[in-house]
């Protein structure tokens, strides 16, 4: 295909999305129950099921401002060769296809989270601050950034690095070695991320001693589970927001709960929260996820390796010839079709594996427990209650509250 075939392509893909996305949106917001059915009422009082109205309204009609600009900010792009252009300028400085390729990833970085500043800004410290959320300051808000973008530069910078070697060293084969970089890379996040990442944003505690412990170890003794990983997260350091997740594979395992989620649940209602993170590991979620996100990568890159050295491709985004970061980017556009797929599946297999994990829950603890801690945490939460269905199956990666307390009573 010539490169103005290929640019009508790509515009047409984003265009779609964006359409798309904002239709999802719309139906979703129009899906809201302003009533109050009788299968809540009893656990969502009238003021506080209006305010969660209120709340997905304003969050939605946010995000319609939000996506409108970046939607035309990269239509603009595309459409005048702005990225073949900042190729050009950046190609005045380097030489080397790698520093130029991370430097050009950083601008436009940069540059697109400078641009969303005042949006992420108002998101935190206004449409979260109105509806009592946010516990954020301002220096952990910066803080927050900075470490953000060093972490970023250091471990996308180095598969970058990494990829961009293994294509001018090997040539076509390159996805081969670089699908098993990439999946060593996930297993060591899958492994280390609550031990090496999350200790740099937020400060985990071993669960102490004391009522609730002794029972976490009741229940861990009786269901075998070997419990030596249970931490306590700061997580009202930023949010009144409250939550649970298992993370690590093998030894390296860990549960984490928020120190919120302790603070408004009864210990029966926590242990049943982590019955339900130990039904992630008795059934194998964890290593199933890894497997599929292994074949995802292996995919992913295979189909990258057809198109990689297509000169067309950088010359549809304005470039002069041909540049791995430009195909790099124009790739992740024509791929994206794909990858909706995949994440759809990967979402229905989520879903999935929560009923599983509410079920392991309900059979070897106590689902009426785990009903009344997933009532509170919607409430607490906000929760949609009424999400469009159409919303839920392309969104979704848990199932929506009353499909999940329809399903503990079976």
């Amino acid at each position: 295909m010539t490169p103005d075939t290929i640019l009508l392509i790509i515009l047409a893909i984003v265009t779609i999305s964006y359409l798309f996305d904002q239709l999802l949106d719309y139906i979703n917001l129009k899906s809201q129950r302003v009533d109050i059915p009788a299968e809540i009422e009893a656990f969502y009082n009238k003021e506080k099921y209006h305010r969660s109205l209120a709340y997905h309204e304003e969050v939605t009609r946010f995000s319609f401002i939000t996506s409108a600009l970046g939607f035309v900010a990269s239509v603009t792009m595309l459409a005048l060769g702005g990225f073949g252009w900042l190729d050009g300028m950046l190609r005045q400085f380097f030489t080397a296809e790698i520093p130029l390729a991370l430097t050009f990833f950083g601008v436009i970085m940069l540059v697109s989270d400078m641009l969303t500043l005042p949006f992420q800004w108002y998101s935190t410290f206004v449409i979260e601050e109105r509806y009592g959320f946010n516990k954020t300051t301002v220096k952990t808000f910066i803080m927050d950034k900075l470490k953000g973008y060093v972490i970023g530069a250091l471990l996308g910078g180095t598969l970058l690095s990494a990829l961009i070697w293994l294509t001018q060293s090997i040539g076509s084969t390159f996805w081969i070695w670089f699908a098993m970089i990439a999946s060593g890379f996930v297993l060591i996040m899958n492994m280390f991320y609550t031990s090496l990442i999350l200790p740099l944003f937020n400060k985990l505690t071993p669960l102490g001693e004391g009522e609730l412990k002794t029972a976490i170890e009741a229940f861990a003794q009786k269901v075998k589970f070997p419990l030596d990983n249970i931490f306590v997260m700061d997580g009202s350091k930023r949010s009144s927001k409250a939550n649970a997740f298992f993370s690590g594979i093998g030894s390296k395992k860990k549960i984490v709960l928020f120190d919120t989620l302790i603070n408004n649940h009864t210990t029966d209602e926590l242990v049943a929260v982590l019955a339900h993170e130990v039904g992630h590991f008795k059934k194998k979620h964890i290593i199933w996820s890894y497997f599929l996100a292994v074949v995802q990568i292996v995919f992913t890159l295979y189909v990258l390796s057809l198109m990689i050295f297509n000169e067309n491709l950088s010359l549809a985004l304005g470039g002069t010839q041909q540049a791995v970061h430009l195909n790099l980017m124009a790739f992740g556009i024509l791929f994206s079709p794909l990858s909706a797929i995949t994440g759809l599946l990967m979402n229905l297999m989520s879903r999935k594996n929560e009923f599983e994990a509410d079920a392991y829950a309900r059979d070897t603890f106590d689902g009426v427990a785990l009903g009344n801690a997933l009532k509170k945490l919607s409430v607490d939460n906000l929760s949609n209650l009424y999400p469009h269905p159409a919303y839920v199956f392309f969104h979704y990666s848990h199932p929506p509250l009353l499909n999940r307390l329809e399903s503990l009573k079976k």
